[in-house]
């Protein structure tokens, strides 16, 4: 029997995170994963590298160097003649994309002396796991066997008609109409792609309000955006019957109550996604799970058995890769004897369409229905000098501040870069920092980052440029 100090389940980017932290750490780790690549071989990094956040953003750069080529190239002065799709060679480039990554996760393992098992992993005790018929001894154990894409009932995943993520990602040609049910992340970003290419593209969504989990100025200057990109977003529907012949065919009751069909060539479903415990043996070993099916773990990512540990999107908190990447780090730390610290309020959002949509912190309604006072300051990207030059002026920064402090409580960007922009916003609200310390930071010019100056002075009605 082979024996460990740490095993981690899953590879994706909380398990290999946590692997690489532990061995760093020099503790003699193992990971177990059973992914597998389109050749057969196995192929580290999870939903996030194969499935995930990594082709997804292959496709979106590549859509969108397309419509740029199709509609926009001209305004720069550079014409166009014959453009054509070659979408068989833009999925052979996301592939590649995503092997670099799989191979790089490869290299990191051999480089930190990380010994990797393909398969499932299950739990045999508080301090065994079985993989491929080898039992494994382990002093730490670390689930991080991520999620599953949540199917619609009656509606289950073939990935030819109806599709997860999976199946949206590897298209071989552009539909002519695509149905989108859920217009979270995964739904805005896969309809962006697709509606780039060619699809009509409509998306159904059942919540009231479009982007909800966002700044209700930002959700508000977001749906008119991709309205006028030509993304039909219906808000407020109850899906019905899905039929599935040769097209899709959903049933469903509008805002208004009245009753409609979408009529679709593929439809793509992103309606959430569920925790996956699948062969984990959970009931046999005692772990206790939630009654959504979440690992139940404490604040420090301990479950109820002794020194098993979770983390990612098997429990609780947001699923995004980043969050389980730092409960890695945090988990191999704590196995340690470290003390570290991971605090969920400065974990930052980015929906990856165009403009892109990026927020960390607290939303203005959610300030408002805490009853905190507090302050907002806004710049628009048009009166930025960098925007203006690359042609890219929609959206616009929000700064949100205690009334009394200037302790930064939360910013939302909708615009160019917004995803890399955010990270200024983390750093500081990590220090604690206040709005008239961004307003005071010397910033590159002409840049984007000016947009969050201007809008950090507009706490105080201080903004330069507007």
């Amino acid at each position: 029997m082979k024996s460990f100090d740490v095993v981690v389940i899953g590879g994706g980017p909380g398990g290999y995170i946590a692997a690489i932290r532990a061995a760093q750490l020099g503790l003699n780790t193992a990971c177990i994963d059973e992914w597998k690549g389109a050749d057969g071989k196995p192929a580290l990094g999870g939903t996030c590298t194969n499935v995930g956040c990594i082709p997804s953003k292959a496709l979106l750069q590549s859509s969108e160097n397309f419509e740029q080529a199709g509609h926009h190239f001209a305004e720069h002065g550079v014409k166009v003649k014959g453009l054509e799709l070659d979408l068989a060679q833009m999925m052979k480039r996301k592939d590649k994309v995503v092997k670099s990554n799989n191979d790089g996760i490869v290299y990191l393992f051999k480089k930190n002396k990380i010994t990797f098992f393909h398969g499932r992993g299950s739990l045999k005790s508080s301090s065994e796991v079985e993989v491929g018929g080898e039992t494994l001894q382990a002093k730490h154990i670390v689930i991080a066997t991520g999620s599953n894409p949540r199917a619609l009932p009656g509606a289950d995943f073939d990935e030819k008609l109806v599709l997860s993520n999976t199946g949206a990602l590897a298209m071989a040609d552009v539909p002519k109409r695509l149905g989108v049910i859920g217009a979270g992340i995964i739904g805005l970003e896969m309809g962006s792609v697709w509606r780039r290419l060619g699809a009509q593209v409509t998306i159904l969504e059942a919540l009231p309000t479009f982007l909800g989990v966002a700044d209700e100025a930002i959700a508000k200057e977001a749906a008119k955006v991709f309205a006028k990109q030509g993304l039909k977003i219906e808000t407020g529907v109850k899906i019905g019957k899905v039929d599935r012949k040769k097209t899709v065919a959903v049933q469903y009751t509008a805002s208004d109550s009245s009753s409609k069909t979408l009529e679709c060539d593929r439809l793509i479903v992103s309606i959430g996604r569920v925790p996956n415990t699948e062969g984990l043996n959970a009931a046999g070993v005692g772990l206790k799970l939630d009654p959504r099916g979440f690992i139940e773990v404490d604040e420090d990512c301990r479950t109820n058995l002794p020194n098993v540990w979770a983390i990612g999107d098997v429990v609780r908190g947001p699923m995004l890769a980043h969050k389980a990447e730092e409960e890695g780090v945090v988990v191999a730390e704590r196995i340690a004897g470290q003390k570290p610290h991971l605090d969920f309020n400065t974990i930052p959002s980015v929906i990856y369409t165009s403009p892109e949509i990026a927020w960390v912190g607290k939303t203005e309604q959610q300030l408002k229905a805490e009853g905190v006072e507090y302050r907002a300051g806004v710049f628009p990207f048009s009166a930025n000098a960098r925007a203006r030059a690359l042609g890219d002026t929609t959206g616009l920064v929000k700064f949100i501040a205690d009334a009394k402090t200037d302790e930064i409580l939360g910013v939302q960007i909708m615009g160019p870069m917004a995803g890399e922009l955010i990270a200024e916003a983390v750093v500081a609200m990590e220090f604690r920092g206040s709005a008239e310390d961004i307003g005071m930071i010397c910033h590159a010019h002409p840049s984007l980052s000016e947009a969050l100056k201007d809008a950090a002075l507009g706490v105080d009605k201080r903004s330069l440029n507007i």
